[in-house]
């Protein structure tokens, strides 16, 4: 067993005070040495976190203490290390970006659980619909998924004309995503537009992976932390994606080492090598080209970041919160 763990997770229950929430949860943080992102909104929370075994036992029974979060689910994976080089606890207005006219405290579409995802997905009367990023489902997705070519879900509405042709058919429409926040805005506005029989993947692709086996998932599946992609599909798993550089099957997904580019990208290890990580000839020759180590992950500049920055109340006086 590895000595680390990364928890995903996210939970849709209010947070009547969510600045004074930042900063007793970033606290928390701080005290079991955890590192990760972090998003406080008056919706709820969301983060992806690492740490050790130890430390993120006790940062989920704390969690799991809290009445206003009691419900909450991980999903929980082991690592050597760290996957991430800082922590940032922030306080946005959404705890997924969407700008969708929907509360999916009130409505969503009907969750299911891995085992019946893994029972309905071959059905010839279910659609499956991928709501991430075109960057995302570019190297891994479910057989047969319909991916919208869209950088974010605050892109939705401008692609539901590719699937207007399900409304009012006798479909079982089945919605996902990585860990299951985006679906469930996603289906409430698919809802909300009018299709019937609106169901999405609880927990989303890494729940169906731990739980299932990961089955008919293609490819990788791209993560927000240095990992950049996992391993999803242990029954059959394949590879969909090309090296950009050279055309060969890889999975193998990078951020380009020009930071004026930095676009994700799939690169295999061979042409990370011959082109020092950059997705072009142009980027090649960047002043700024950044040392290409092999990972094709690179952190934001961290000589001045300490995991206490922007713990400070509005006094600029260290703050001192009791955690239970």
């Amino acid at each position: 067993m590895k000595p680390y763990r990364v928890l995903l997770y996210y939970i849709y229950s209010p947070i009547e005070n969510p600045e004074q929430y930042r900063e007793e949860h970033h606290l928390l943080c701080l005290e079991l040495n955890l590192l990760g992102r972090v998003i406080v909104a008056p919706e709820g929370l969301n983060g992806t976190v690492s740490g050790l075994a130890a430390d993120c036992d006790a940062y989920m029974d704390t969690l799991r203490n809290d009445p206003r979060f009691a419900g909450i689910e991980f999903k929980i994976d082991e690592s050597d290390e760290h996957t991430f080089q800082k922590l940032h606890v922030r306080v946005k207005k959404e705890i997924v970006h969407s700008d969708l006219p929907v509360d999916p405290l009130r409505q969503t579409g009907i969750h299911l659980e891995p085992d019946d995802f893994k029972r309905l997905k071959n059905d010839p009367n279910v659609v499956l619909v991928d709501m991430r990023s075109n960057y995302e489902h570019s190297v891994g997705k479910f057989k047969g998924a319909i991916t919208f070519d869209m950088e974010n879900l605050r892109e939705l509405p401008e692609h539901i004309h590719e699937i207007e042709h399900l409304k009012g058919s006798d479909k079982k429409i089945i919605t996902y995503c990585t860990g299951g926040i985006k679906c469930e805005k996603a289906s409430a506005y698919l809802i909300a537009q009018g299709f019937d029989n609106v169901y999405q993947l609880h927990g989303g692709i890494i729940k169906y992976g731990m739980e299932a086996g990961g089955e008919d998932f293609d490819g990788e599946c791209y993560v927000f932390d240095n990992r950049v992609t996992v391993p999803v599909n242990h029954v059959n798993p394949s590879v969909i994606s090309t090296c950009h550089r050279c055309g060969t099957p890889t999975s193998r997904m990078v951020n380009c080492a020009s930071p004026a580019c930095n676009n994700h990208f799939t690169l295999c290890e061979a042409c990370g090598l011959d082109h020092q990580g950059t997705c072009s000839d142009a980027c090649k020759e960047d002043p700024e080209l950044r040392p290409y180590d092999g990972t094709g992950y690179y952190g934001k500049e961290t000589l001045s970041y300490s995991p206490l920055q922007g713990f400070k109340s509005r006094q600029g006086q260290p703050l001192t919160v009791e955690i239970k």
